[in-house]
């Protein structure tokens, strides 16, 4: 597999943003199985590009600048266009902050060029030994984001969805609509939704992340009511996409019957609960058994499309397919 690694056309993808203290150490970390090494300085006020030019010798390493900051996502997607103009068949995506150990790469590149995923993402939450390093509201946080993102991309299989360790195929990347993927923080999430968009496979590569005295520019609060909205959007277009426009299965059939259903008690019920409650009127048992059995009907059906919908997580890599 070392063979085969050194023969693959690898690019690493270094989004740069206040990280002039640390970034040439990542740079000095990454391996000789990578041919190129895109720094992207993304309107740095520390003027990170410069920084890395003057002092970081790397005949491997290119730099572009933003004129304008674009947030991480634009910046990563300024690599990719930099990476696939250059050939690179394998890109890489490594923060430059040394949260993330440029020594993992190979596990990160291994299953794509083995042909056993289109995409590669890093988990922390593999080794239940080390999570007592991980800032407690990063756990919480990652929790809850983790379970939108299984709703909103049908990734069922995979956890901590803003983990910005990736690897990738150039091939997927090619078909990626890159212009309308979210630029700032949402960026790998999105991601992953374009990415259930087109049935690529993901999987989760265990790694440690190490957190210093560097302070992230995410603020939980101020990105709350973003994520969630943009999720909730994401989760209907996925469901439109897979179960309507692209195919009707038996899980169109479970989630239409059970939402009319569970609507339908739901309303029943409420109207002649409120009847009864006006006139002082106790509702028939059969007015009640009327309304109940379509809500009980509806949940079930729910629940079938929902067993339905992680039983169709992606599991036949897609970029041996395209051109």
């Amino acid at each position: 597999m070392d063979e085969d690694l050194e023969s693959r056309a690898i690019a690493v993808v270094i989004p740069a943003y206040r990280v002039k203290d640390r970034i040439c150490s990542v740079i000095g970390a990454i391996g000789p199985e990578v041919k190129w090494i895109f720094l992207v300085d993304d309107a740095c006020p520390e003027q990170s590009g410069q920084f890395v030019l003057d002092h970081c010798h790397d005949t491997r390493l290119r730099v572009v600048f933003n004129q304008h900051n674009l947030g991480v996502g634009g910046a990563v997607m300024c690599g990719y266009r930099e990476a696939l103009a250059c050939g690179a068949q394998i890109i890489v995506k490594i923060d430059g902050d040394g949260q993330m150990d440029p020594r993992l790469l190979r596990r990160f590149v291994a299953p794509i060029a083995d042909g056993r995923a289109d995409y590669t993402k890093g988990n922390r939450f593999y080794d239940v030994y080390r999570l007592s390093d991980m800032p407690t509201a990063r756990l919480i946080g990652n929790a809850v984001l983790s379970f939108l993102s299984k709703l909103s991309t049908g990734y069922w299989d995979i956890f901590d969805p803003t983990n910005g360790y990736t690897a990738i195929h150039a091939r997927i990347v090619g078909r990626l609509p890159l212009d309308r993927i979210s630029e700032r923080y949402f960026f790998e999430s999105d991601m992953l939704f374009r990415l259930g968009a087109m049935r690529a496979v993901v999987l989760d590569v265990p790694m440690d992340a190490t957190y210093g005295e560097e302070q992230s520019s995410l603020r939980i609060r101020t990105v709350a009511g973003e994520f969630g909205l943009k999720h909730v959007r994401n989760f209907f277009k996925r469901i439109f996409y897979n179960y309507f426009l692209r195919d009707f299965s038996i899980g169109s059939v479970e989630l239409l019957a059970g939402v009319v259903l569970l609507t339908f008690g739901i309303v029943f019920g409420l109207r002649h609960w409120t009847l009864s409650a006006l006139s002082g009127q106790p509702s028939p048992a059969g007015t009640v058994m009327l309304a109940a059995l379509p809500v009980i009907l509806g949940i079930q059906l729910l629940l079938a499309f929902l067993a339905y919908d992680i039983g169709a997580v992606p599991r036949r890599p897609v970029h041996p397919f395209l051109s």
